[in-house]
């Protein structure tokens, strides 16, 4: 939670994160993994038709305090991508979304495999999955450790999970090439168990920075790495 609230105040970081995936998203959209609703707020201003939901209760209580009147916002439920009777409890959700996107989310599922081919079924023919998480095993660290995260991924793993559940990439992307250095330094140098306020504040102050570094790398490495299949 602290984490969650540290990259709340990062407000142009979340923006910078949602433009990144906001051109493959379209129609009617799930967020798996609202969390607080860092990335929710861009997606409701935006006009948005939404869906929000989380696994854990009370987060969801407090997107439905955070969000009490957004005409856009369809629902908040409590979703478990990997219920063991995901057809039957989730009947009247599949084959409903447009678009399912998950940032920073599957690296918490141990069956990552499986909580994609859960997603595929949430989504029309023709819609979007976007997924993010986060990038290169060896800058495993401390602050994964704390996040319970299982893993980290490159294009290839994460593509890999999409065709075993055929899901043909339509766009792949690594996102955040100086967050690298913080997180190593911070996560590795540091040991730091949570992002400190401070350091995201300097980030968030230097995105439009680092976005015009992300370009001169031609997305091509990054902290986190992003698929978009398509059902």
């Amino acid at each position: 939670m602290a984490t969650l609230h540290a990259i709340e105040e990062a407000k142009a970081f979340n923006n910078w994160m949602y433009q990144t995936i906001k051109p493959y998203c379209k129609g009617n959209v799930l967020e798996v993994g609202s969390g607080i609703g860092n990335i929710s707020e861009c997606f409701l201003a935006d006009g948005f038709d939404i869906t929000l939901s989380d696994i854990r209760e009370n987060y969801c209580e407090a997107l439905k305090n955070k969000f009490p009147k957004q005409a856009n916002l369809k629902d908040i439920i409590v979703l478990d991508l990997v219920a063991p009777n995901f057809e039957q409890q989730y009947a009247h959700l599949l084959g409903s979304f447009d678009t399912v996107f998950a940032l920073n989310v599957v690296e918490h599922i141990f069956d990552d495999a499986l909580a994609i081919a859960n997603c595929r079924k949430l989504l029309r023919t023709g819609g979007n999955l976007v997924i993010l998480v986060p990038a290169y095993q060896f800058l495993y660290n401390r602050f994964d450790e704390e996040l319970d995260h299982y893993r980290r991924y490159t294009q290839k793993t994460l593509n890999s999970v999409f065709s075993k559940n055929q899901l043909p990439i339509i766009h792949q992307q690594y996102f955040n090439f100086m967050g690298m250095f913080g997180w190593f330094v911070s996560g590795k140098l540091q040991h730091h168990k949570t992002i400190p306020p401070g350091q995201m504040a300097l980030y968030n102050y230097l995105v439009p920075i680092f976005k015009v570094i992300d370009k001169l790398v031609f997305n091509k490495v990054g902290l986190s790495v992003i698929a978009v299949g398509q059902k």
